[in-house]
């Protein structure tokens, strides 16, 4: 019952990032289940593509209502990571588990301090005066090529399936470099590209001896698919730096303590 009740209020406020920033279901999650509600890592990474999946879907419905999802674009990115997360996803049942929250615990670094350097950037520029400065980019077609492109979407979809996370924390910055998508616009099409990845990560998965906690997991997956529904209309009151500046914090935090939970564990 304890376990229960911790997904449903754990789950409830990873919706509620998924939904505002088109991200960080996976991050957030794998943690939670293994060291909150005690999963082994793999079936963690296993039930996080159906909890970030399903909170995507639901997500993106306010996001494509308000006409800010590039289908064309997120379907081709979508298809194009599918080739990573077969790759990532049949690589992470072959690392030792500790490894793999290791590894975790780097890349959980590397992401935050990136969203910290946008934030503080982004709120300096809206200091100083530049017009549509926060959240915005140039509109431009990245015009760095197919290559490019291919190269972004293969390794976001290697690290869905490696570490069993949504890809949107890669996914956001990828679509603003790589085809000069507005922040706003790369947020809501990343719903789109989670809802792919996670789809073929679970696929892929089939045949293994991965074993998932279901009840725990359809509670953490109802109360995110909640929370996305608030956040993503809650997105538009507050500044884009300001969500990107916690969610860069929020992410160190869960790097330390995921870190320290897996040097101390056995």
């Amino acid at each position: 019952m304890v376990e229960l009740i911790v997904a449903l209020a754990v789950g409830l406020g990873v919706g509620v990032v998924v939904g505002a920033l088109g991200a960080g279901g996976g991050i957030l999650s794998v943690p939670v289940l293994v060291y909150l509600l005690g999963q082994e890592p793999h079936a963690a990474s296993a039930g996080s593509l159906v909890i970030v999946g399903l909170t995507a879907l639901v997500s993106l419905i306010p996001r494509s209502r308000e006409g800010h999802v590039r289908w064309r674009d997120g379907l081709v990115f979508g298809v194009l990571s599918s080739v990573g997360t077969v790759l990532g996803s049949r690589l992470s049942v072959l690392v030792d588990p500790r490894t793999l929250m290791l590894l975790f615990s780097v890349l959980l670094v590397a992401v935050g301090v990136m969203m910290l350097r946008k934030a503080f950037r982004a709120r300096r520029a809206n200091g100083s005066g530049a017009a549509g400065a926060e959240g915005a980019s140039s509109g431009r077609r990245g015009g760095r090529g197919l290559p490019l492109l291919i190269a972004c979407a293969t390794a976001t979809g290697f690290l869905t399936g490696f570490f069993g996370v949504g890809g949107g924390f890669a996914v956001v910055p990828m679509l603003v470099l790589a085809l000069g998508f507005t922040m706003r616009e790369a947020s809501s099409t990343s719903l789109l590209v989670m809802i792919i990845a996670s789809v073929v990560g679970l696929v892929s998965r089939i045949g293994t001896s991965i074993s998932v906690d279901w009840m725990v997991v359809v509670v953490f997956a109802l109360a995110s698919m909640c929370g996305g529904l608030i956040g993503a209309p809650a997105s538009r009151r507050v500044r884009e730096s300001t969500l990107t500046l916690l969610f860069g914090v929020l992410l160190l935090l869960v790097a330390v303590g995921t870190l320290v939970s897996t040097l101390l564990g056995n």
